[in-house]
């Protein structure tokens, strides 16, 4: 710019020194292509999470001082499509974070070992007296499947379950052995009960507060 000494960078105008979503979305990606190369401490564990607040805060200027811009509308322009690139790019990352994680009880109650869980439950007689004939599983589970290709597999489910009279929480752990699976431990832990009703351990897994010889 006319007057500016060599070599020293432009003031930005104050009504462009402002916070940087593109900055702050994009991170290093934006530094790159805004020839703001400290961004790449992006990169950096734990000092990531430092950074992209200051490149939210500081990318304006930084940006302004290293590339060379036509006017304050060419720069205005540019920074406002890397926020919305920024912001498309998040939005997507976290839908699908979302759907993933949403996938999950899906997934689990969709496989032969979560029906076999929900079969013996629905059919225990304890279990019905306990909190009602009608059992209905909620819609978040917990635990984990792993099924291998040579027919194996292990699953544990921490299931949470209602009926007409309560509400309950559903352990099991199943086996899987020549495409066959086995529940070795099925326990049902009534709401304000102590004691759990055990239908399966056949692994003697002690079991706090259970019925003893169970």
């Amino acid at each position: 710019m006319a007057g500016q000494p060599l070599n020293q960078p432009a003031e930005i105008p104050a009504e462009l020194d402002r916070w940087n979503w593109g900055a702050f979305f994009l991170n290093w990606i934006w530094g790159i292509g805004n020839s703001t190369f400290i961004a790449l401490l992006a990169l950096v564990p734990v000092v990531n999470l430092v950074m992209i607040f200051v490149l939210g805060a500081r990318g304006s200027r930084w940006a302004w001082q290293n590339r060379a811009w036509r006017d304050a509308e060419q720069f205005r322009k540019t920074q406002r499509n890397w926020a919305i690139a920024g912001l498309a790019v998040w939005v997507l990352s976290i839908g699908g974070c979302a759907t993933a994680v949403g996938s999950i009880p899906f997934m689990f109650k969709g496989s032969d070992a979560y029906h076999m869980t929900m079969d013996a439950v629905r059919a225990d007689t304890r279990v019905k007296a306990a909190i009602g004939d009608d059992v209905t599983d909620n819609f978040w589970v917990g635990g984990h499947l792993n099924v291998s290709a040579n027919g194996t597999g292990d699953a544990q489910f921490s299931i949470p379950v209602h009926g007409a009279k309560g509400k309950a929480t559903v352990f099991s752990h199943l086996v899987r052995n020549a495409g066959t699976w086995s529940i070795r431990l099925l326990v049902v832990r009534v709401d304000g009960v102590e004691a759990p009703i055990v239908l399966t351990n056949e692994d003697h897994v002690p079991i706090p507060n259970a019925a003893i010889g169970i």
